[in-house]
């Protein structure tokens, strides 16, 4: 008892237990306050009930956050998967609902004395605000719009939270700085706060709430399997370590699962043909007409889906027939395809977004065609790696690619290359025969 006693007394004298206890009792004051606030609930089909606080009401009734509800989260995929008419206010609310899920594992592995966390109530709000809000910057089709110089989502977001008056007085009648929550989504802007820097890497990571709620949520709506996440397992397996999040090594195979369902859903859903043809047609409209001056990039922002298809009319542009197409369900055929090679002859001609264009021009007059009747889709790149850090034993970090496991990094790299396809959408009128005569193949 005496050597108990000794231990005890030397840490009371070191400060070390004072300290223990005062953390102890913060993290539970933190724990409280994330439940404390009287809630509201919002029935998800995939979540069940997802509680608020009443603080964020006027949030999501603001009129910005309401037009996510008119953006389907998958655009036009819902003409291969019909069930796929979901939103991106659904998915909002989703993310939420993950990202309050991990806040509460973490803070539990803190109250446990397990983790040190630089948590504040008023952070934590800020956090849960910015999952909210991740995505109010997207407007339709934005995804297949990646190589036109627009702004990212992820600034549009920054400027609508700090710029639009409504919403940033419902941002801070919540008790929110709205510059904290734009600094959380938009990375690109310089910042040195511990906290934000921290919920950083919790937004946008491998195992982040944005991306646990996509492939959860697109796989139930269009039917599918693919992309089904053990979502809780995952949020109690997340640390901390160094100020970012990491992951216990018990994790490795949810990774592994999570990258392999990326990967089949890729396949399946977001780069099905059915799907890469709407999205080159949708494309292709909104280049011809920013080169013919009908469009400019200005009119692409603050949209939703019908606003969008509406464009058209209302600008009165020559390639109103690609738009309605789409709309309509009447897309282009493919009409050639074949791996993407990096070194391969088609590749060269079309390297870039100019050198694309002028092929098509080139390849739509051999045919005979209008130019707007021959499209080139080539999916930009994209990764399998993982790298989020992981918590081995004995409190070493160690990268996903460091363990021995089937998932390898070279796995990674042949999903990527079996996934991107050179592909041109023409209409059904058009034989393949005459492309691939005027391919010269």
């Amino acid at each position: 008892m005496r050597g108990r006693h000794s231990f005890l007394y030397s840490l009371y004298t070191g400060g070390a237990l004072f300290y223990y206890l005062c953390m102890q009792r913060t993290y539970t004051s933190l724990l409280c306050s994330l439940y404390g606030e009287q809630q509201f609930s919002i029935r998800d089909p995939l979540w069940k009930d997802i509680h608020l606080p009443l603080s964020f009401k006027p949030i999501i009734a603001d009129a910005v956050f309401q037009k996510l509800g008119r953006i389907k989260q998958l655009g036009p995929t819902f003409h291969l998967y019909p069930g796929a008419v979901h939103t991106r206010l659904d998915h909002s609310l989703g993310v939420y609902h993950i990202g309050f899920s991990i806040l509460t594992s973490l803070l539990k592995q803190a109250n446990s004395g397990n983790l040190v966390l630089p948590c504040t109530e008023e952070g934590m709000k800020t956090f849960l605000c910015a999952c909210l809000l991740h995505d109010i910057g997207h407007f339709p089709f934005a995804h297949s719009l990646k190589e036109l110089p627009l702004s990212s989502h992820e600034a549009m977001a920054n400027r609508l939270i700090c710029g639009n008056e409504s919403l940033r007085q419902a941002i801070e009648q919540a008790g929110i700085q709205s510059e904290k929550v734009g600094l959380i989504i938009d990375e690109q802007i310089p910042c040195d706060d511990e906290e934000i820097k921290l919920y950083r890497t919790i937004l946008s990571g491998t195992l982040d709430p944005d991306k646990l709620d996509y492939l959860n949520r697109d796989a139930f709506f269009c039917g599918v399997p693919y992309g089904t996440q053990d979502v809780s397992y995952i949020t109690d397996q997340l640390t901390v370590v160094d100020s970012k999040l990491a992951v216990t090594e018990q994790a490795i195979g949810s990774i592994e699962h999570l990258l392999f369902s990326k990967y089949l859903m890729y396949r399946n859903v977001y780069w099905h043909k059915t799907t890469r043809s709407a999205t080159a047609m949708i494309k292709k409209a909104v280049l011809l007409s920013l080169a013919d001056g009908s469009l400019s990039f200005d009119d692409l922002y603050g949209l939703d889906d019908q606003q969008f298809f509406m464009l058209p009319s209302l600008k009165k542009f020559p390639n109103a027939p690609l738009f309605a197409a789409v709309r309509d369900n009447r897309l282009y055929r493919l009409g050639f395809e074949k791996a993407y090679e990096a070194q391969g002859v088609l590749e060269a001609h079309t390297k870039d977004l100019a050198s694309r264009i002028a092929f098509e021009s080139e390849l739509a007059s051999k045919l005979g065609v209008p130019e707007s009747q021959v499209i080139v889709d080539i999916p930009e790149p994209i990764s399998f790696e993982s790298d989020i850090p992981i918590l081995g034993e004995g409190g070493t970090l160690k990268r996903f690619w460091d363990f021995d496991q089937i998932f390898s990094y070279d796995i990674g790299k042949v999903f990527t290359k079996s996934l991107r396809k050179f592909r041109i959408f023409t209409p059904s009128c058009i034989a393949q025969k005459a492309i691939l005569e005027a391919l010269e193949l």
